[in-house]
């Protein structure tokens, strides 16, 4: 790649942060719409690079360079031992490999399977995207994607035929859930949405509205709160994004419904609260949120931990969140946001293993307006008044 911003340094990256905080703003409202159909045989183009700026206070910014453009939704985005990245494409049912290869004008970008049974319908298709672990050995990757009858978890290897883990979990036009992980206990965590059947987040028997904790296997974990159930945690609305900090705590991004949406810390057999709560309750028996913002300054998919940084993509936002976590995990200060209206709607966010953050725009996903080179993914470092040298 070329003219790329030098790597960053975490401690830079969090005071760079913590200076560009702003106001949030409260406004209520979310709206649901049916995605724009795939255009057949469409292939992903090569980036021609660009980048813009984010001021973020004290002579500091944050800087965004286009990867590739012409996707089509990328959804989920997960980094491979080389350092390139699979990312899903929601309505093909694709997964692209960028990278780490570059060519003249950028990353490589190349479709590397397609899968043929994803049913793409509303916030359905092809979702959340993790590498095995032992992926060097096993070659296995695992997906999240929505096929006739349900929302399922599969594992293959690219090129081949993927083989269902976990099925079963409810599917609807909304609310389909997807992000897909594994922990730093090796095992394979899932979260889903209620499907639009709000008593399900509660209910200990249902897949839906829930953080699962699976093994490579799609059984059940050992160790989890219900013997024999996949359920970590229950009350959820829709969880998409989700990530753990260096002290191996869980954290997850929450869809409310036109009111609240919420970063949760997520704990064992925890209960945040739908169809209950939305948002803060001050209810012993759910757990509140870290941080909450008003629907349209939000409704934000894909997390990621750095350092001591969560960062979270948000749709309707257009922007990203960003928070400083003290020692014990809870939030310090308020919320930063960047890029702000610079790039449309923003989905999955990925800590990159140079130390900087992958996210990707979701402007063709039946809510956005998309620019000719939509949807892109995107490369954002943070520079200092120093012009950018750390």
């Amino acid at each position: 790649m070329r003219d790329r911003p030098p790597y960053p340094r975490t401690r830079r990256l969090r005071s760079v942060l913590a200076a560009s905080c702003a106001a949030l703003l409260f406004a209520t409202g979310c709206s649901f719409g049916e995605p724009e159909p795939d255009p057949a045989g469409e292939s992903p183009n090569l980036p021609t690079p660009s980048a813009a700026a984010s001021p973020g206070g004290a002579g500091q910014q944050a800087v965004a360079t286009v990867l590739a453009k012409g996707l089509r939704v990328p959804w989920g985005i997960a980094f491979l031992p080389n350092g390139g990245a699979l990312v899903t494409e929601r309505d093909s049912g694709r997964i692209l490999q960028v990278g780490p290869e570059s060519g003249p004008e950028g990353l490589q970008v190349r479709v590397v399977q397609t899968i043929s049974d994803v049913a793409a319908a509303g916030e359905g298709g092809l979702l959340g995207i993790a590498v095995s672990p032992s992926y060097d050995r096993d070659r296995t990757v695992f997906v999240y994607y929505t096929a006739e009858q349900d929302n399922r978890v599969a594992k293959l290897q690219i090129g081949g035929q993927p083989t269902p883990v976990l099925t079963g979990i409810p599917k609807a036009n909304v609310h389909n859930g997807g992000g897909l992980g594994f922990g730093p206990d090796g095992q394979l965590y899932v979260s889903t949405g209620d499907a639009g059947e709000r008593p399900a987040a509660q209910d200990v028997k249902s897949l839906g509205g829930k953080i699962l904790r699976i093994t490579a296997d799609g059984k059940p974990s050992a160790g989890n709160p219900y013997p024999g159930s996949p359920v970590w945690s229950l009350g959820h609305r829709n969880v998409q994004g989700f990530a753990w900090d260096e002290a191996k705590r869980m954290y997850a991004v929450e869809f409310g419904q036109n009111t609240w949406d919420e970063i949760n810390q997520i704990t064992k057999g925890g209960n945040y609260g739908w169809p209950q709560v939305e948002g803060r309750a001050g209810d012993k028996r759910y757990t509140d949120p870290l941080t909450q913002w008003a629907t349209s300054d939000a409704s934000c998919s894909g997390l990621a931990a750095t350092d001591r940084l969560l960062v979270t993509g948000c749709l309707r936002g257009k922007r990203l969140w960003v928070m400083e976590l003290t020692d014990t995990g809870t939030m310090l200060g308020q919320p930063s946001e960047l890029l702000t209206n610079r790039y449309g709607r923003l989905r999955a966010v990925a800590a990159a293993p140079d130390g900087s953050l992958w996210v990707s725009t979701s402007n063709h996903d039946g809510r956005g307006t998309p620019a000719g080179d939509d949807d892109r993914l995107l490369r954002v470092v943070f520079a200092g008044g120093d012009g950018g040298r750390s």
